[in-house]
């Protein structure tokens, strides 16, 4: 019986695809829901329509408040729907008041 020896090479991980969004909400403890816009022509009419994409997002630290623009990428499951983690908040909300 022969066996090959394993050589582990310490290869670059694949770099992480991040989205932008904006703090809609602060719901429980570490978790914030995060809304990304978008536009789209209509294939048929050519009307321009707005569309949003919402995610319930992991705060570890409990650093994002409502109106914060803030990065985000996916990771492994958290929860039932909560299957993205918080990068950095790139922007406070200057006025929490009209979050």
């Amino acid at each position: 019986m022969i066996e090959d020896d394993i050589i582990m090479i310490d290869t670059p991980r694949k770099p992480l695809t991040t989205y932008k969004g904006v703090v809609d909400s602060k719901s429980g403890d570490k978790t914030i829901r995060v809304v990304m816009g978008y536009l789209y022509k209509h294939k048929k009419y050519g009307k321009i329509l707005k569309r949003k994409t919402m995610a319930h997002v992991h705060d570890e630290k409990n650093q994002a408040s409502v109106g914060d623009v803030v990065t985000i990428c996916k990771c492994r499951p958290f929860s039932k729907t909560k299957f993205w983690r918080l990068l950095e908040v790139v922007e406070k909300n200057s006025d929490p008041g009209k979050a």
